[in-house]
């Protein structure tokens, strides 16, 4: 089997174990074990929580001493354990620490799964920028599938969402360990002490172009976070106004259609990024998310229901555009002996402090304008809508880099 084979199989794997429950958690956790929505909040914080240190020093650990992909199987398959685990586990706090621990196994992995990529990619002369996005599309489609099986299986409101996440991981960990080997890059013996401790990425902050980045990208994450956190729950709302819809009915297939927008999106950053750069991809990425909130305010599950949709079509450009694209950029921009490091530390502004931060924030947002236990989200979505276009407004004026427009066919 090709190289390109291999590594799709890798990236359906990778994304269908999150897809396997990350969407539908909240349905068990709220509707059969009856935990409160601050129970519910603290188990999805234990993404953004992890996601503040491990995928950086797991980084580490693939940079300097053990091969990226063993370092990918093993937490595949320490993940897939937590996951039986927690299948078992009807106390709340007891869920909270071992989804913490699964969490901070399994963050790590997807920047762990894009260096492998890139690494194999490169040591078979093909050009990352090219052809990575294509391979990575197969992750998106394995999350839609994960998503679709808990829907039809009527696992949603089960435990057997987790038991089926943990055979998938476990089946990813074996596989992982098949890879062609991703060993660290060669020190040299007089490296400094930075280097010896693996902190090389962090570096990257004394480059404003990259400091930069990396502070818009976590403010970015934060808007992802509002999207998981409390998108399903804006759903669930029309329940009194529109039951029988297909969006209160059936809402991960609408759901869904965000990942489906990401499939189609993913194979267009080749062009973008080698026609218009970074700045200007992170830009339209930025606009998305305003029209994403946008419409989310405006939309309804009835006649509103064109606009919903609108909102996760739009998604998967908000999502692509920021989320592959910078992974494609702090690859180009670092050296290749800190590329693991260097996304670990992305992970970490992305999915770490920025979750943290949409996280906590958009709780805040949703509790100002809640009363009487009625949510106003017609207003909730419109601030957060101003929210990415203040974001918009100011990053094109602080971010400072000159795009070199190049063919997709050239070599990165």
């Amino acid at each position: 089997m090709g190289i390109k084979n291999r590594l799709i199989i890798m990236n359906f794997l990778q994304f269908f174990v999150w897809g396997s429950w990350l969407i539908s958690i909240g349905v068990y956790l709220g509707g059969t074990l009856h935990f409160t929505g601050a129970q519910i909040g603290a188990v999805f914080s234990t993404l953004g929580i992890a996601s503040l240190f491990m995928p950086a020093l797991l980084g580490i650990v693939a940079d300097k001493w053990i091969n990226a992909e063993r370092v990918l199987g093993m937490s595949h398959l320490i993940g897939a354990g937590l996951l039986f685990v927690a299948s078992t586990v009807k106390d709340p706090v007891l869920f909270f620490w071992i989804m913490l621990l699964n969490s901070m196994f399994y963050m790590p992995t997807i920047a762990l799964n894009s260096t492998v990529s890139y690494i194999l990619l490169e040591k078979n002369n093909y050009n990352i920028v090219k052809d990575f996005p294509p391979i990575r599309v197969w992750g998106t489609v394995g999350f839609i599938v994960a998503m679709w099986i808990v829907d039809f299986s009527g696992w949603k409101a089960s435990s057997m969402q987790l038991i089926f996440s943990a055979f998938s991981a476990l089946a990813l960990g074996a596989y992982a360990f098949t890879m062609p080997a991703c060993p660290p890059e060669k020190t040299k013996k007089d490296q400094s002490l930075i280097s010896s401790l693996g902190l090389d990425a962090f570096i990257l902050f004394k480059q404003k172009k990259m400091a930069v980045f990396f502070f818009f990208s976590m403010f970015l994450g934060a808007a992802l976070q509002i999207t998981n956190a409390f998108g399903g729950t804006f759903l669930d709302s029309f329940n009194t106004t529109h039951p029988d819809t297909f969006g209160v009915q059936h809402p991960l297939l609408l759901l869904s259609i965000s990942q489906i927008s990401e499939t189609l999106f993913i194979l267009t950053i080749p062009f973008f990024l080698s026609r218009f750069g970074i700045k200007n991809v992170m830009i339209i990425s930025i606009f998305a998310w305003v029209l994403r909130f946008g419409l989310f305010a405006i939309g309804d599950p009835g006649s509103g229901l064109y606009l919903l949709i609108l909102s996760m079509i739009v998604y998967g450009m908000a999502f692509d555009f920021f989320n592959i694209s910078g992974s494609l950029f702090v690859e180009n921009e670092v050296q290749p002996g800190i590329r693991a490091s260097a996304q670990g530390l992305f992970m970490l502004m992305t999915n770490g402090v920025g979750a943290m931060i949409g996280g906590y924030g958009s709780g805040l947002i949703v509790d100002l304008f809640t009363k009487d236990g009625t949510r106003d989200w017609n207003t909730i979505w419109l601030v957060f809508a101003g929210y990415a276009l203040v974001l918009g407004l100011i990053f094109p004026v602080i971010f400072k880099y000159k795009h070199q427009r190049t063919s997709v066919a050239a070599h990165s």
